[in-house]
């Protein structure tokens, strides 16, 4: 059996208070009025989908639903519609997330790719339900953007847990 050649750190716990910034800014950039640009990423649900994974017992359904409610109300959509889709994005990622974290980031990316067009999908099926209109396929286009943001987004949101690449030679770990 091959070692590998950087074994991966250890990461520091995650700080309850950077996991609500990031869902906070996340929250604001999809409340901005972005119109009817088709293709603009949620950005949302991908922080949302991040901390499932790495944070699962942090980060669940609970907040899922509150943070897609919010955003129901600050666009003036169709109430409990991002909430919906975003409790079954947090149940989807928090089922996959040990399985997600075996992979290099880039196949990552594919995994995430698949649990956003499923919330979209999802999203997009209730909003039809409710008599809207179809908006186009360039809808889906945000999920595959979040995806291709995947490797740069999930090295900065893992950054400020990272250890210090200073080696104590008295420790046993």
């Amino acid at each position: 059996m091959e070692l590998q050649a950087h074994p991966q750190r250890i990461l520091l716990p995650a700080k309850g208070s950077f996991i609500a910034l990031t869902l906070a800014l996340g929250l604001l950039f999809n409340l901005l009025p972005w119109g009817g640009i088709a293709g603009v990423p949620d950005l949302t649900a991908t922080v949302l989908a991040f901390w499932c994974i790495h944070q699962p017992r942090r980060v669940g359904i609970g907040i899922a639903w509150t943070l897609g409610l919010l955003l129901d109300v600050g666009n003036g959509s169709l109430l409990g519609q991002h909430a919906f889709g975003y409790s079954i994005l947090a149940f989807l990622a928090f089922a996959v997330h040990r399985r997600i974290l075996w992979f290099p980031p880039w196949q990552q990316a594919l995994h995430l790719l698949l649990l956003l067009l499923s919330t979209q999908l999802l999203t997009l099926v209730i909003r039809i339900a409710a008599g809207g209109d179809f908006p186009g396929w360039a809808y889906f286009a945000g999920s595959f953007i979040c995806a291709a943001l995947w490797p740069t987004l999930s090295f900065l949101l893992l950054l400020p847990q990272r250890q210090a690449e200073t080696v104590d030679e008295n420790r046993v770990i």
